[in-house]
């Protein structure tokens, strides 16, 4: 893997849903990274939770499908906390050192509707830690209705379990962790996008400054309306936390096409017009990720 081009930390192969047309397979998504100029895509996995049944694919299709891209695909592999014995004792570290062994280089995307401090999470995450793998989850306001890890307005949780395993990296995803970049946000759209300016910065910028174990996935629309609510505010979060924040998009559809990926045109757009130092840009866009999964350069 070249240490030149761009990583994308978040996308996905697989069929959305129902529609056979939904299809995307790895070599559609190498075209697409072709297209825009992303050298490295991070794959996840999701239809080995219950809760990510809308994406049919598993570690193995993963495992699988990125095999024929081992110099522009990494695999992540997908285990869900209740996997196992149901419990909070469960022992998950010869199934996580044998996904290692073939490859996969995290664990993700979590989309078990679970509480971010339920103890078969904490287990689970813990042992992540040990087995030296980032794991990405997605973050949810409720229990259902929805899929992800589940928090309380605040983040509380979440703190909760990034203190419990401090020897865990935790990639931060989804509309209720990105709905926080502004103090007080609306909790009739934390599942959402809130709008309007952000005056105090949140509990995002509060986490990401109290635990160097946290990064922030900004991948989807979720990440981009973070960004861009107040853009003065985006811009000076992402020179603040540049060591912490991971380009991704969230590719998951074969009709996925560039002009449906905000988060491509806004970051070219801020390097093209010199609003974000050149520092800033490659740790976002390629350093922090090589160095956190320990890519080749």
């Amino acid at each position: 893997m070249s240490a030149g081009g761009m990583v994308d930390f978040h996308t996905h192969v697989g069929r959305m849903g129902k529609d056979p047309r939904q299809d995307l397979d790895a070599a559609e998504l190498v075209r697409k990274m072709d297209r825009r100029g992303i050298e490295t895509s991070i794959v996840l996995p999701l239809h080995d939770s219950p809760s990510g049944w809308y994406l049919r694919c598993t570690t193995e299709d993963v495992i699988r499908e990125t095999g024929a891209f081992p110099d522009r695909l990494v695999p992540f592999c997908q285990v869900d906390p209740r996997f196992g014995d149901h419990s909070p004792d469960t022992d998950f570290r010869l199934l996580l050192e044998e996904y290692k062994a073939r490859g996969c280089r995290g664990m993700g995307e979590v989309t078990a509707s679970l509480y971010f401090d339920d103890p078969m999470v904490v287990n689970l995450m813990r042992q992540c830690g040990e087995a030296g793998l980032p794991v990405v989850f997605h973050t949810a306001h409720a229990l259902t209705g929805t899929y992800g890890l589940v928090d309380d307005p605040g983040l509380p949780r979440l703190e909760r379990l990034i203190r419990a395993c401090p020897g865990t990296v935790f990639c931060a995803h989804g509309p209720a962790f990105w709905s926080e970049m502004g103090a007080d946000p609306d909790p009739a759209v934390r599942g959402g996008y809130p709008k309007g300016p952000i005056g105090k910065p949140g509990r995002v910028a509060a986490l990401l400054d109290a635990y160097p174990n946290l990064y922030g996935d900004l991948s989807a629309g979720s990440g981009y309306n973070a960004l861009t609510r107040t853009p003065e505010y985006g811009l000076r979060f992402l020179e603040q936390f540049q060591d912490r924040l991971l380009f991704a998009t969230d590719t998951l559809r074969h009709d996925m096409e560039d002009d449906k990926v905000p988060i491509l045109a806004l970051f070219r757009d801020l390097r093209w017009r010199g609003l974000l130092s050149e520092a800033a840009y490659r740790k976002i866009t390629r350093d922090n990720a090589r160095r956190l999964l320990a890519l080749a350069g």
